[in-house]
């Protein structure tokens, strides 16, 4: 946080001398979530109703604009394993009590440059290597400075340095859970767009500089491309995307290793019917725990599934053969961007080809207003990894 304060207070002077007809944009959002877990294994099922509240201000003058926002997450209902409190004997439900200053940063913004400073949000592209983790209550922010440059129509460079992460821990977070983790992480993005779509090089160099975080484990250099388009197919839109990564070990991690990611997905929107397919692998090596294809900092639950089985990649990596079928409604009655959606995944080691199991996840959703209302159901069925479980949510959001 010291660097954080330093930057805004180096940067504060140049943003004074051009506070003039300074214009303020409240910032509020609320999220009410009920959860409910039912895991083999565990003595108990875990429930939660929890209450998340975002608020703060952002003010602009010309280029420059500050944003402050600070956020709580209260457990109104408890019976369930955060991470740090209540009983390891019921599910994880990664949503812990939590009181925090989740952004705080000064932007100096004009038409080919962007220069964020301070405590901030960071997504890159579709949130696989670094993201936000918007579903969980306490999300996740950077200490971090982002510069954003487009030199020419078309071509974008996008890099970021980020000297702590703040994790969905929150305030109590500790151990192997913490607050937030140090270390010189380092984000960059080349793109470029053709007639296609976009075409881009990334380089995410993740340093878990604590040896609380695996003995530093979860260190490593990602180095790939990556495609994604859409184009139109008669009275359908179809969308794609191609991605490879290289990934190895970085910093002061332990381990000598090198793995592989690729994805290909495709989806098409008819109308009103969705469906979609794709294969994503994140690699292994030697079959060594922590030696296949990580993704620490990313947006997880995105990814392979809700029941959030592979938040850590196994030991022989995991291979995600996934199926999509879904309807959309641009407004039924009061009801705007209603949404019914079912996911069905297949899972498999990416070494020795093993079976691991597979999941259904099943979505409906609908605006009313400033009001977005969701249920989600998850179901995991084992198969030589993990156990057998279930999540159930209920949520309610409001954005000012």
């Amino acid at each position: 946080m010291n660097r954080t304060l330093i930057l805004l207070l180096a940067l504060a002077p140049a943003g004074a001398a051009q506070a003039q007809n300074i214009t303020l944009k409240p910032l509020g959002e609320a999220r009410l979530r009920y959860e409910s877990v039912d895991q083999d294994g565990l003595a108990a099922d875990a429930d939660a109703l929890t209450l998340r509240v975002r608020a703060g201000l952002e003010a602009k003058s010309g280029p420059w604009s500050a944003l402050v926002e600070g956020q709580g997450n209260l457990a109104i209902a408890d019976d369930y394993f955060d991470g740090l409190h209540g009983p390891a004997a019921r599910p994880l439900i990664a949503d812990p009590q939590n009181i925090a200053l989740s952004r705080a940063q000064l932007r100096f913004s004009q038409s080919a440059f962007t220069l964020t400073a301070g405590r901030q949000r960071l997504v890159f592209d579709d949130e696989r290597f670094v993201g936000s983790v918007p579903f969980r209550q306490n999300g996740q922010s950077f200490d971090a400075v982002r510069a954003e440059i487009m030199p020419v129509k078309g071509v974008k460079a996008d890099l970021a340095y980020a000297w702590s992460v703040r994790t969905i821990c929150g305030i109590d977070g500790t151990g192997s859970r913490q607050q937030a983790v140090s270390g010189d992480n380092l984000f960059g993005n080349l793109s470029v767009a053709i007639p296609a779509g976009k075409l881009a090089a990334f380089a995410y160099l993740v340093d878990q500089d604590e040896a609380a975080m695996q003995g530093y484990r979860l260190s490593s250099q990602s180095y790939g491309l990556r495609f994604e388009g859409s184009q139109p197919v008669g009275k359908a839109k179809v969308a794609y995307q191609l991605s490879y990564a290289r990934q190895s070990d970085w910093h002061r991690n332990p381990n000598d290793y090198a793995a592989d990611y690729w994805l290909a997905d495709i989806a098409a929107d008819l109308g009103g019917p969705r469906v979609g397919a794709g294969y994503e692998i994140l690699g292994a090596d030697d079959g060594a725990a922590l030696t296949s294809f990580q993704t620490p900092l990313a947006t997880g639950f995105k990814f392979q599934g809700w029941a959030d089985k592979f938040l850590t990649t196994p030991p022989d990596g995991v291979r995600d053969l996934y199926a999509s079928a879904g309807w959309s409604w641009k407004a039924v009655g009061p009801l705007k961007g209603v949404t019914l959606q079912a996911v069905y995944h297949d899972y498999r080691s990416d070494r020795a080809s093993r079976a691991y199991g597979n999941e259904i996840d099943l979505v409906a959703s609908a605006k009313l207003g400033k009001y977005t209302a969701s249920a989600r159901y998850a179901n995991y069925d084992a198969d030589g990894f993990a156990t057998d479980t279930e999540k159930f949510w209920l949520q309610l959001d409001w954005t000012l």
